[in-house]
């Protein structure tokens, strides 16, 4: 039994440092000249720039969602 809850104990701390990783992280996606995440698109070409990423709903609210999860997290 004491083996099963150290089980779980590892597996939600394992969740809860990808979450905050997840979140925190920048560049989930990489290319030559584009890098985008959850925050901001940016262009690598010769005028460097960065468009905040929140012109959808859907990022918008999955953003709200992944702030909310971290905070609910912490709680």
């Amino acid at each position: 039994m004491l083996l099963l809850l150290l089980g779980i104990i590892v597996l939600h701390v394992t969740v809860l440092v990808l979450l905050f990783v997840s979140t925190i992280v920048s560049q989930w996606l990489v290319n030559d000249e584009h890098a985008a995440d959850l925050w901001q698109n940016c262009t690598t070409g010769s005028p460097f720039q960065c468009v905040a990423s929140s012109s959808n709903e859907w990022l918008q609210s999955v953003q709200a969602m992944m702030i909310l999860s971290v905070i609910f997290s912490v709680l």
